[in-house]
């Protein structure tokens, strides 16, 4: 059995992949197996339906596959916004169509979702290595202004052709890329979770994205020049991370520290030259703060931590809330996301010594195991650059400053345990705060 097979095995929601040059082609074969007799109903946007939606709807028409009218998005400003998905969601409420979306996240986030408010299940084409989320569940939508993650299913059936994802916009394979170099970072905040109890690896979810994960980053100069069998290897990372987060009903395989800093932005809208920024790229620079902060904690020798002092000095819920109701002040929406995440993660002075006495006790192998995970800071900048995804914060318009101000809050940004909270309950997180940002640190920050 092959890992498609495998992980098609332990999907939760997607039950038919067809991978590679030419899988366009057994689209009809694949929807006559999931949706026997249905009419089917195209979904794109003026570039998808352009890149690959005319030629979809050619091979289904060639095939008898009964056809509704396309539904294009005609905005040259779309994103996954409320709005479109109304306006989506309007259309297909009066056909009944299994959906074929044609194109990447935008595309197959607002098709997701409006499948599953009408009860529906869809199929995607994918169109470019641009994300993790054509076999993920759930979709992330901009609702009154904040940027949300929405439970649904993923598709039903995924169909992607490397040779039509090589061709796309520059910049898109680029974002794919950091999106999946992320993994690596993130690969060690779930090792870190697992050794002080908080939440255990799962062999299998972690095995799938972190299998062939070096060989699909190896050549980044190949992704961005459009190479075939380099995109595919790129998508085939990606696709496989779907699978892991399906297989085990969370994102925790293929997101950590690094998503947080996407988190935080997509609630400020974060926007650079009058665009939004692409999750790729915020990920991206997420990944470098993440890995200086591994870095970091792998220079400490953690098996002589003072777990006594740790403790002492560890605040209440009450000063904790204090603390976080300062940082996030003037910013409502982050203010309760933070609250209600960072209590559910707050821990006791007693579990707090459990968990710094299992890293004490376990740091001279745990500490290898980090090392052996994460890629150095200046590989990853440069993987970034070479890619052609932004390697500073100010590609993306954040300035140092701004970052450092970011960065304060990612703790407090998530129930999920990794690095940066190993960091905050062994008390060093003003040391590492100043290692990156003061002077000489991989983002110094000037005056």
């Amino acid at each position: 059995m092959n890992d498609i097979e495998t992980a098609l095995q332990r999907a939760r929601d997607t039950k038919a992949l067809e991978f590679g040059k030419g899988a366009m082609e057994r689209l009809p074969g694949m929807l006559r197996t999931l949706f026997p007799g249905k009419k089917v109903v195209t979904v794109a946007d003026v570039n998808t339906f352009a890149a690959a939606g005319q030629r979809v709807c050619d091979i289904l028409t060639a095939a008898g596959i009964p056809m509704a009218e396309n539904f294009i998005f005609r905005d040259p400003e779309l994103y996954a916004e409320w709005s479109y998905l109304e306006e989506l969601e309007a259309y297909l409420r009066q056909i009944d169509a299994v959906p074929v979306a044609v194109g990447s996240g935008v595309i197959n986030d607002l098709t997701k979702l409006a499948s599953h408010h009408l009860g529906r299940r869809y199929v995607i084409v994918g169109t470019a290595a641009s994300m993790d989320g054509y076999t993920a569940y759930g979709a992330s939508i901009t609702y009154e202004g904040n940027k949300q993650t929405f439970d649904c299913p993923a598709p039903l059936g995924v169909v992607f052709d490397p040779a039509v994802a090589a061709k796309a916009p520059a910049g898109m394979s680029a974002s794919g890329y950091a999106d999946l170099l992320a993994k690596v970072p993130a690969g060690a905040d779930w090792i870190i979770a697992d050794a002080v109890g908080s939440e255990a690896v799962d062999d299998f979810a972690f095995g799938l994205v972190q299998k062939n994960l070096r060989k699909a980053l190896s050549d980044p100069t190949a992704v961005a020049n459009g190479d075939v069998e380099a995109t595919g290897m790129l998508a085939d990372g990606l696709i496989m991370s779907g699978f892991a987060m399906q297989a085990i009903s969370s994102s925790r395989p293929a997101s950590g520290t690094d998503h947080q800093f996407s988190h935080f932005w997509d609630m400020e809208g974060l926007c650079f030259n009058g665009r939004h920024v692409s999750h790729g790229f915020k990920v991206g620079i997420g990944t470098m703060v993440s890995t200086a902060c591994l870095e970091f904690l792998i220079s400490k020798d953690l098996s002589n931590i003072d777990i006594d002092a740790c403790v002492a000095a560890w605040p209440s819920w009450e000063e904790q809330e204090a603390y976080i109701r300062k940082i996030f002040e003037g910013k409502p929406g982050h203010l309760a996301r933070g609250l209600a995440e960072s209590k559910a993660k707050y821990c006791g002075p007693e579990e707090l010594r459990r968990e710094l006495k299992a890293v004490a006790a376990s740091w001279p192998v745990l500490r290898e195991r980090i090392r052996e995970q994460i890629i150095p800071f200046d590989d990853v900048k440069e993987m970034l650059r070479l890619v052609g995804a932004p390697s500073s914060p100010e590609e993306i318009g954040v300035s140092k400053a701004r970052l450092r101000d970011t960065f304060k809050c990612i703790p407090f940004m998530r129930n999920r345990y990794t690095g940066i909270d190993l960091i905050y309950r062994a008390g060093l997180l003003d040391e590492v705060t100043e290692h990156i940002f003061g002077k000489g640190g991989r983002f110094e920050v000037i005056g």
